[in-house]
């Protein structure tokens, strides 16, 4: 396998497995806020800001494609073709997981709210935690390209 093709699978999962993180957390979101829309309609701005969180992960994932994209030359060499596929697992792994269970987080929070409880901030702060990890990957995305 070519050092360029393996640098564009890397890229290809940073992007895409961060970006199906994404669709599947705000979707935990959403169908957690059809149900709290029931019982507390009037809550429709918390509920909105809560299911946006798991998108970032999705949007860093682009942001490292397109650190990386520079890189992305024909005469790419084999260990550069391999920090950028190491550099796109990872961001991918974590952007999936993390938005995930950040869209868990948020629904919990919105199903509470639909219930009568004001935990926004609270729920933001608790989903904040698998925000960091997505955020640490794309640090470890920018390192790697800096090194190349």
């Amino acid at each position: 396998m070519t050092a360029i093709l393996l640098a564009y699978i890397g890229v290809a999962m940073m992007v895409g497995l961060a970006g199906l993180g994404s669709i599947y957390g705000i979707t935990i979101c959403g169908n957690a806020a059809v149900g709290a829309l029931k019982k507390n309609p009037g809550a429709l701005g918390s509920y909105i800001g809560l299911a946006a969180l798991p998108s970032t992960q999705g949007l860093y994932g682009f942001v490292g494609f397109y650190t990386l994209q520079s890189k992305l030359i024909a005469d790419i060499s084999p260990f550069a073709g391999a920090a950028i596929f190491g550099a796109g697992l990872v961001m991918g792994i974590v952007g999936l997981l993390s938005a995930i269970r950040q869209g868990e987080v948020c629904a919990n929070g919105i199903a509470a709210i639909g219930s009568g409880y004001k935990v926004m901030i609270q729920t933001m702060l608790f989903a904040a935690f698998a925000e960091f990890y997505a955020i640490i990957a794309l640090l470890f995305v920018f390192l790697t390209n800096s090194a190349l």
